[in-house]
């Protein structure tokens, strides 16, 4: 009986009590070991994986046959090739640790990261909306907008280990196949624009999925919306551009907004962006700006409002 009253009985707090922020990591904390959970999760994690792999081995494969082959043939399929014109095709992706190499790849994984994406606004946000249980959230002594800090946090995890953390690999690569003295030190530019263009993913695409998740909450849905955004709108951009000749009509897209964001970062030339033409890079910040500001509304009007029923 005694044992039972010290279990049931009041036991006060005898942690050290912390501000609401650290409630926001830890809500990023949990909301990740409830994605981590999801087979499909690790499965999209590895076919992230490939992407990165490819770009890994063909920059070092580029500059091996440079090396190596100069002035040699290879045969595939029995056909000779010379080495030169193995190396002009994989130029073409911008192999050579140059700004558009980190652009290319963070455009390319963007269509694991759509799916990524999907899957987590709906499972971190729409769930908390379809269930309701957002109201215990709020009822705790957190504001709304450390519930949305925490949730932004926990994709901009997702996004960053998508994109950002390969992209750095990528860049100390390149430092280690060239003369690492030059190349680290003469493209710290570079390290520093691939850090910027994951913050601006960050920002924009963390509180593009909330506002998303919150608005249609179910995951097929949020999924049909997100390949609207990345493979609807970027064929519909192209169409418009082709048969306006304005290639203002390229700012419907929103991921070509935000690679235009990141070459402006990694202080890419304007004229080697493809395909051309392209607005120019403060239009595309303008038009990122724009989103953002729109879910910040969006999200500010709906949680206030459950947080008032609550």
């Amino acid at each position: 009986m005694a044992q039972t009253d010290t279990l049931l009985r009041y036991r006060p707090w005898r942690g050290t009590p912390r501000g609401p922020l650290y409630a926001s990591a830890a809500l990023a904390r949990a909301s990740l070991k409830l994605l981590l959970r999801r087979r499909l999760m690790w499965g999209l994690f590895a076919l992230a994986l490939l992407v990165f792999f490819f770009f890994f081995y063909a920059q070092y494969l580029v500059v091996w046959i440079t090396n190596q082959l100069a002035t040699e043939t290879v045969r595939f399929a029995g056909i000779p090739v010379s080495a030169s014109n193995l190396t002009r095709f994989l130029d073409r992706l911008a192999l050579n640790g140059t700004a558009h190499t980190f652009g290319n790849f963070i455009w390319y994984q963007g269509y694991v990261l759509v799916i990524v994406l999907a899957l987590a606004g709906s499972v971190l946000v729409g769930n908390d909306f379809f269930h309701g249980s957002l109201p215990f959230y709020l009822s705790k002594p957190i504001g709304r907008w450390h519930y949305i800090l925490g949730k932004c946090l926990a994709i901009g995890v997702l996004i960053n280990l998508l994109t950002t953390v390969p992209a750095v690999l990528l860049w100390v690569e390149a430092g280690l196949l060239y003369d690492w003295r030059t190349y680290y030190f003469e493209n710290l530019d570079l390290l520093a624009g691939i850090i910027g263009y994951g913050l601006t993913l960050t920002v924009t695409l963390g509180l593009l999925v909330v506002a998303t998740a919150v608005w249609v909450r179910r995951t097929v849905p949020l999924a049909m919306i997100w390949m609207g955004l990345f493979a609807l709108l970027p064929m519909l951009a192209g169409w418009l551009v082709d048969s306006t000749k304005d290639e203002r009509w390229r700012l419907i897209d929103l991921w070509n907004n935000l690679y235009l964001c990141g070459l402006s970062g990694l202080r890419a030339d304007p004229a080697t962006v493809r395909p051309q033409p392209q607005p120019e890079y403060w239009e595309a910040w303008l038009a990122v700006a724009g989103v953002v500001g729109a879910c910040v509304l969006y999200l500010r009007r709906r949680i206030q409002a459950v947080e008032i029923v609550s």
